[in-house]
């Protein structure tokens, strides 16, 4: 006689959509080999419901960040990660099956999960650094996170699990949500999205007079919430590495794509004086309020000083194009804009800025 297995973290999640869609069957995309045994998905599978209103769409549940069977994790408060993902796509009427792509975005975040240890939470926003959809001629190239409209969480047997809604983004969108926050903007959005659903064939919100009075109203009283920036394109360059050229600056260099964002997020930061962090490969610049313009090097990282003169300096200079310029109030510190690569999933360079 054999053991029944251990279902519980499933069947809760299970009985949470039954109390939200009724006897509703849903469309569920299982994985025929586990993971764990050299599978290509991370998840154990996708239910997908058909849901009317606000508008015809389709409501996925994911089924694997959390446990779903015997606990195994040493944090009895927290089932797994602690949270399933769930997505709201908008649906045609004569669609009788879910896209196929949606399903693959959903366990691509599973692989970046299960392979990075980095988890999501309410709040939180990814660029895709291209279309949600690939080859695709939506807008859409970035996600947001935010607590599922519908669904509370969960206390299972093996702990608490979130139910956290991934919501596409355009570039501009993104932009606004790392200048404020992403609860913030995604509230002065919800008129135009109800319960967060996505259309890949929506203009961008950023373009909405109404949306963008209330962005900058937010960021001038609340400020960014982005305190830390992560640059691919990050490289700092010591003036004590100069020891033959005598009284020559220190260099900061960055890529061209980013140099928008940071002027927006460097105002916002200072003027409410709290840090901001660029996280490059090999340097972390950091950048603080204070009265009287300084750098510092550590081994460990970069601190600059500025006050709002030195500020103005540098954000009214930076430009998404090639070049460089000295920040005077910075011992002469030379930033340069090197040129930015957006590639394709195959590597491809598709579009340089700068």
């Amino acid at each position: 006689m054999t053991q029944e297995e251990n279902t519980s973290g499933w069947d809760a999640i299970d009985q949470a959509m039954q109390q939200l869609y009724g006897e509703q069957e849903p469309k569920h995309y299982g994985t025929a080999i586990p993971y764990m045994l050299g599978g290509p998905d991370p998840l154990d599978g996708i239910s997908v419901y058909a849901v009317n209103t606000p508008m015809p769409h389709w409501h996925f549940v994911t089924y694997g960040f959390s446990e779903l069977y015997d606990k195994e994790s040493d944090d009895a408060s927290r089932s797994g990660y602690g949270f399933e993902l769930t997505f709201r796509l908008t649906r045609c009427e004569t669609e009788i099956e879910p896209p196929a792509w949606a399903l693959n975005l959903l366990q691509n975040m599973g692989r970046y999960v299960f392979n990075s240890g980095n988890l999501f939470q309410p709040g939180d926003y990814l660029d895709a650094n291209g279309p949600i959809c690939l080859n695709s001629d939506t807008l859409l190239t970035a996600l947001a996170f935010i607590e599922d409209p519908d669904l509370s969480e969960l206390r299972t047997p093996n702990g608490s699990v979130q139910f956290i809604q991934m919501v596409g983004m355009t570039c501009r969108e993104l932009e606004m949500i790392q200048s404020w926050n992403t609860r913030s903007f995604l509230s002065a959005c919800e008129s135009y999205m109800p319960k967060y659903v996505t259309d890949l064939m929506r203009n961008s919100y950023a373009d909405i007079p109404s949306v963008i009075r209330t962005t900058e109203r937010g960021i001038e009283e609340d400020g960014s919430s982005t305190a830390f920036l992560f640059i691919q394109q990050l490289s700092w360059e010591s003036p004590r590495k100069k020891l033959l050229q005598k009284n020559m600056p220190a260099k900061l260099q960055l890529g061209a794509k980013q140099t928008t964002l940071l002027s927006s997020i460097l105002r916002s930061r200072i003027a409410k004086k709290v840090t901001l962090s660029l996280i490059g490969p090999d340097v972390n610049i950091v950048f603080e309020a204070g009265d009287q313009p300084s750098l510092l090097e550590t081994d460990r990282e970069v601190r600059l000083t500025v006050n709002p003169q030195a500020v103005e300096e540098i954000t009214s200079k930076l430009r998404p194009q090639a070049g460089s310029f000295e920040i005077t109030s910075l011992d002469k510190l030379q930033i340069e804009i090197l040129p930015t690569q957006i590639k394709d999933q195959e590597g491809n360079v598709i579009k340089t800025i700068g």
